[in-house]
């Protein structure tokens, strides 16, 4: 290895750690360092060196969140301005910095980024990504009036101005919002109550308000950015060699509930703009997803379903109203900007009093469900408030559809059937991770409902998982009755013909279908994390369209038809809790 000579590289590396190995909670430290990353933009330009420039920004966001923390804590004006200072060094390389230095003069409470941080960081950290060369395309979706555009109005006002000479066009479904979006990304570049100026001296060369077009730097043949509607037109004046943005291209669910409409411009789309974009381009599809066949969903499934696409690195973010795992607002925001977790369960109870759950999980989940098609429907589906009859039930069965790990999830439901018929699904287990976490859970849900049978699907593993979770019952000194088959089997069993595997769960759930809508499941307010995806997949099921998962209402099928062979009453043999549990 040769002599580390002063200013290169090597050198700065070692220096910088020696500083940020010291307390960095005094001034002059800071101070120290600050000073010799900003000689080593000027030696190792960061525009032109990436290695300089990542361990640059690596060391200036650890140095800024010290500095953060100290001017908090001690309210020392110094930490507080060396900590912009720092920010101002990261802002033309991080969009995240660059999003929080613009709005350092203004008021806390009037910030857009910094009381929505938490949240739209992640939509930040993809942008940057996609800046970055990590990405090709990128999904993001999240509810209205939660920040989603105008983060993208932000980012956009950060990369144009990072490379002026490149074009880049906004699109979405009214031609008037397109040059709305530009007059957003022109308020950042000039309003004084930013500080876009400090980071980038950018110099509007040419506005074009008819046309939607904005020049930085010089007037080009093709803008720096344009913004259009869908079906305005785009001829040869418009082009995206940077990023091409598609914010809300359908107008809501009038279009998606119109197949002429829809058809009309998926074939614009396909046609107009997707010819502007540039083999380099990156692409930014942002909105609700309607519907499992609208213009996202149609380019996302090209992604994942033609080899002439699988070079294209993509990602999707989705944000929905009330996560998942905890059925808490993700748009929580500060200064009251935001959402709560009350105002979101209460939309969503009227959605469920409208019987219009495909809506609500469009909107706000992120989740499309189909109406047309749709096979379940909580209309015509009978819940239930968790408390079971007062009687012993006649017997507690369970179906599992098994999967070990991967995309597809294992969906087990546990049925207590009543000497009236009734039957209620009382517990669900619905995941997709290995078999090593999956496997408790089912073992877990078996001993504690008292599962007097219990059938698995031998497919896919089936009938091997079966015997391990047999031995972990025997294990606990837990006997009961676990059965395997094969679907097609099952099928041929209950009078009917074993189809194509292309079509046996569909045609199964089809003639179950009657039956799964007499069982009687847990209401929403009753449902935990686990129950509450099991549901939404049973109604994202459609027999028109593609069911990407199916596994939910498949497990409901095999459990159908379990009941309907008898299934037996069962006997069980414990050691240990012997007495009928009520949850």
């Amino acid at each position: 290895m040769g002599k580390i000579t002063e200013g290169s590289l090597e050198w700065y590396r070692t220096v910088l750690n020696q500083i940020i190995s010291s307390d960095m909670t005094i001034y002059q430290n800071q101070k120290d360092c600050l000073d010799l990353l900003l000689n080593m933009n000027i030696d190792l330009p960061f525009n032109e060196n990436q290695e300089a420039r990542k361990m640059a920004m690596k060391v200036s966001q650890y140095s800024h969140n010290i500095a953060e923390k100290c001017a908090a804590l001690t309210g020392s004006g110094d930490f507080d301005d060396i900590y912009w200072q720092y920010l101002l060094l990261e802002s033309p390389h991080l969009l995240d910095s660059y999003a929080m230095y613009i709005e350092k003069d203004r008021k806390p409470e009037e910030r857009f980024y910094l009381p929505r941080r938490r949240t739209l960081k992640k939509v930040v950290d993809k942008l940057q990504a996609l800046e970055e060369d990590e990405l090709d395309e990128l999904f993001l979706h999240q509810p209205a009036r939660t920040g989603k555009s105008q983060i993208i109005t932000v980012g956009t006002a950060w990369h144009c101005a990072r490379d002026s000479e490149i074009s880049n066009l906004y699109v979405t479904y009214k031609e008037g919002l397109g040059g709305a979006f530009l007059d957003g990304v022109m308020e950042i570049w000039t309003d004084p109550t930013y500080c876009h100026e400090d980071v980038f001296h950018s110099k509007i060369a040419r506005t074009d308000a008819k046309n939607h077009k904005v020049d930085l730097e010089r007037k080009k043949k093709y803008a720096t950015l344009s913004g259009k509607g869908l079906e305005s037109g785009l001829n040869g004046e418009y082009d995206a060699y940077g990023w091409l943005i598609l914010d809300d291209i359908l107008e809501g669910i009038q279009d998606v509930l119109n197949p002429d409409i829809l058809r009309r411009k998926q074939i614009v789309f396909d046609n107009n703009v997707m010819s502007r974009k540039k083999e380099q381009c990156k692409l930014i599809l942002n909105g609700t997803i309607w519907s499992l066949h609208d213009l996202y969903m149609d380019r996302l499934s090209f992604l994942q379903n033609n080899p002439e696409a699988k070079h294209i690195r993509y990602d999707v973010l989705k944000i929905p109203a009330l996560d998942p795992e905890t059925d808490e607002s993700n748009f929580d925001y500060d200064y009251g900007v935001g959402f709560s977790t009350k105002y979101y369960r209460t939309i969503r109870s009227k959605f469920e009093e409208n019987d219009d759950m495909a809506g609500w999980l469009a909107q706000y989940q992120q989740e499309p469900i189909e109406r047309d098609g749709a096979l379940f429907n909580a209309q015509h589906m009978n819940f239930y408030n968790g408390q079971l009859p007062d009687e012993e039930p006649l017997k507690v069965v369970s179906a599992c559809d098994v999967a070990l790990g991967g995309s597809d999830y294992l969906a087990m439901p546990v049925a207590y059937v009543y000497e009236d018929g009734s039957v209620y699904i009382h517990e669900v287990v619905f995941d997709n991770s290995e078999k090593k976490f999956t496997m408790p859970k089912v073992v877990s849900a078996i001993v504690n409902n008292k599962v007097t049978n219990a059938f698995f699907e031998a497919n896919a593993g089936g009938e091997g998982y079966k015997d391990e979770v047999e031995g972990k019952l025997k294990e606990q000194g837990y006997q009961t009755n676990l059965t395997s088959k094969y679907a097609q089997q099952m099928i041929l069993n209950n009078g009917g013909h074993a189809p194509k595997s292309a079509v046996r769960k569909e045609q199964r759930i089809w003639d179950n279908a009657e039956n799964i809508r007499k069982f009687y499941f847990l209401d929403t307010g009753y449902q935990n994390a686990e129950y509450r995806k099991f549901m939404n997949n049973v109604y994202s099921f459609t027999m028109t369209g593609k069911n990407k998962h199916d596994d939910a209402p498949d497990s409901l099928a095999s459990l159908a038809v379990f009941l309907k062979n008898g299934s037996g009453v069962g006997t069980v043999t414990a050691t240990q809790n012997p007495l009928w549990g009520r949850r």
